[in-house]
């Protein structure tokens, strides 16, 4: 028997320091993924989310990427992977009550989305 592998082409689009938590990002990557392109890019404008509108720009791009640099056809675009992994966290400090200081986490994140070509 022989092993054939299959490559399934892929378009991928990274956002690197996104200047918003990790946590709050994935609200809306979960009702992107799986979708198709149109339909996800629909969610992605009228989503109330903070992240939706970086989310946005981010599969604009990864279209983009398909289009133009792997040749793919965008009706048959669909979302199959977004993940968004916690990046650096900037520390910063804040005056408390008596002479105290409290730390302030501002958390990045590292955003990608990969798109793929349905059959």
């Amino acid at each position: 028997m022989e092993n054939k592998e299959v490559t399934v082409a892929e378009a991928k689009a990274t956002l690197k320091y996104a200047r918003i938590s990790a946590r709050k990002v994935k609200i809306v990557a979960d009702l992107l993924r799986g979708k198709k392109v149109d339909e996800a890019l629909a969610i992605a404008k009228f989503a109330p989310k903070a992240s939706s509108e970086i989310l946005e720009k981010l599969l604009k791009s990864a279209i983009a990427n398909a289009e133009n640099n792997h040749f793919m056809n965008r009706a048959n675009l669909y979302v199959a992977e977004v993940y968004a992994n916690q990046g650096p966290t900037l520390k910063r400090i804040r005056p408390a009550a008596k002479g105290s200081a409290v730390r302030i986490r501002k958390r990045t994140s590292h955003i990608t989305i990969v798109l793929r070509e349905s059959k």
